[in-house]
């Protein structure tokens, strides 16, 4: 049974039965360094299917190739500024959390009250906007929330930019490293292959492994899931962990890895260690939700590589699996180049950003019945999971004691 819609639901659903359409605003990203875009002509179209009236601030896919004519195109309207983007918005639709008054611009003031704000909104990180969110009277969904169950896959934001930021990070790698990548047998010599070590074998990982794979690159890889190892093996790479009891238990039912003991990590740090000594190019992708990334390399560790080798360090954002990682900065420690790019997706943003716009169309879609109606239950799995506030209160679960 669909329970009974809040009053913010029941606004926006009233509007859509009655002569109003419903809209959707997609505002132009302002976060510094952010190119992607919300949405993409192919998503647009299908809102427009549905019955919705979508409004695209102009620019707003500038920075990933998609031109104001192409949203026209598809049907859009195109909107001169975030105020009139925003107006009379039932959904709006982001990349990054809104951006509030301190920092120069606050992006929610135009928004509708009951209005439903869908992004990337790193409540982790940004706890304190949650009362932004409840003042401004919307609905906030954090993308990045989304839980790892099958009929979620299509919606999984974490998987789809870790997948192009893997990718990516070994381009980036390749870029900094002043040797080839295959092995080259030329008349004036043989150039030997590139040993490259992928730290963290998640999405990202898997990815950054298949990429170092189909550059020439001998692999190896480690992670403390026993159950990545075969798919490792499957890419052409070696597994390299202790694989003692601990190792065996070491994963959460939702799939992520678990927290090691100091034991374990002494053993598995020494491993490591030794590896490194032969890497020329490492990429390390491990963090834990909600919590700092942890250490997989010390500036020891570090000491001890290759002169002209390369770290990748795509947890930089969340406090670096590698000590002397810079947010931002390539920085040199004996000899090694450690790369601390951030927001590696939006380097990367025409597909990054057509594969998180259908990521938010998947999310949108639940919110309508099979006769169009918007009727969001907010008792399912999915909503509740990724709901942050919701008619002036802060729902989730995780964020509770957060102040409305």
């Amino acid at each position: 049974m669909v329970p009974s819609p809040s009053s913010g639901a029941l606004a926006a659903a009233q509007a859509f039965k009655g002569c109003d359409r419903m809209k959707i605003a997609v505002l132009r990203e302002r976060r510094a360094g952010e190119r992607r875009v919300a949405a993409s002509p192919d998503t647009v179209k299908k809102y427009k299917a549905l019955g919705l009236d979508v409004a695209v601030e102009t620019g707003a896919g500038e920075g990933a190739s998609v031109p104001d004519q192409a949203f026209a195109d598809a049907g859009a309207t195109i909107a001169p500024d975030a105020a009139a983007t925003l107006a009379d918005a039932d959904v709006i639709l982001k990349v990054q959390r809104p951006m509030t008054a301190a920092e120069g611009l606050d992006e929610l003031a135009g928004a509708k009250r009951g209005a439903v704000l869908i992004g990337i909104l790193n409540p982790y990180g940004a706890r304190d906007l949650l009362p932004a969110y409840n003042a401004a009277g919307v609905t906030a969904m954090a993308m990045e929330l989304v839980p790892r169950i099958t009929r979620a896959q299509v919606m999984d934001v974490l998987s789809s930019q870790a997948n192009l930021a893997g990718y990516r990070a070994v381009l980036d790698a390749a870029y900094e490293f002043g040797r080839a990548f295959p092995m080259m047998m030329t008349a004036a010599g043989t150039v030997p292959p590139a040993r490259a070590f992928i730290m963290g074998v998640g999405v990202a990982g898997l990815q950054a492994i298949a990429t170092a794979r189909r550059l020439g690159a001998v692999v190896s890889a480690t992670d403390v899931r026993p159950a990545v190892k075969e798919q490792v093996q499957s890419l052409g790479a070696t597994f390299v962990a202790v694989e003692d009891e601990e190792f065996r238990q070491a994963e959460t039912a939702g799939g992520y890895a678990k927290e090691m003991s100091k034991e374990y990590q002494a053993k598995q740090a020494a491993l490591v260690a030794e590896t490194l000594r032969k890497q020329d190019l490492v990429i390390t992708t491990a963090q834990i939700p909600g919590r700092p990334a942890p250490r997989l390399i010390t500036d020891e560790m570090v000491r001890t590589m290759r002169p002209g080798a390369v770290i990748v360090d795509l947890a930089v954002e969340s406090g670096g699996n590698v000590e002397g990682s810079v947010a931002g900065e390539v920085v040199e420690r004996h000899g090694v180049k450690i790369v601390g790019h951030t927001n590696v997706p939006s380097r990367i943003a025409v597909d990054a950003s057509a594969l998180y716009a259908r990521n938010l169309l998947a999310l949108v879609l639940t919110f309508f019945d099979k006769d169009k109606a918007f009727a969001p239950n907010w008792d399912d799995e999915i909503l509740k999971a990724v709901t942050l506030t919701r008619d002036g209160a802060v729902v989730h679960p995780a964020f509770a004691t957060t102040p409305a």
